[in-house]
């Protein structure tokens, strides 16, 4: 299973990540449109980006259009996607994001472009047996 790991006590809150993701897949620089969202709360940073495991969202999906890739990933088949926001509502973390006028959320799929451009080392792509 691949994932993207992140270590919040790194990240220096500078937004690369979410940059990256956005520039990526909308191109366009935005952090509204990243599947990777960096929070301060209290005084200390929050990354929050899917972990891959829980899996609630391809349970939720009532056309199928999320599935689990070979790689453990969940991956989002846009062609399905009847834009419901059914999985948006059941991430218990916040990790499926959607931006209003798109027909469809979007999520991470583990691509490891912002861990390669985190000038902090604060995300990694894993590896890890199921």
């Amino acid at each position: 299973m691949k994932y993207l790991k992140s270590d919040s006590e790194k990240c220096i809150g500078c937004g690369t990540c979410m940059n990256v993701c956005s520039r990526l897949y909308f191109k366009e620089e935005n952090p509204e449109r990243s599947a990777i969202r960096v929070f301060t709360q209290e005084g200390s940073r929050k990354i929050v980006v899917c972990n891959q495991k829980c899996r609630l969202c391809v349970q939720e999906c009532p056309v199928q259009a999320l599935t689990v890739a070979k790689t453990g990933v969940v991956v989002l088949n846009k062609n399905l996607c009847v834009g419901c926001l059914a999985c948006v509502a059941v991430c218990p973390i916040g990790a499926m994001q959607y931006f209003p006028g798109e027909k469809s959320p979007f999520k991470c799929v583990a691509c490891g472009a912002c861990a390669k451009e985190c000038p902090a080392d604060a995300l990694e792509i894993v590896a890890q047996e199921e």
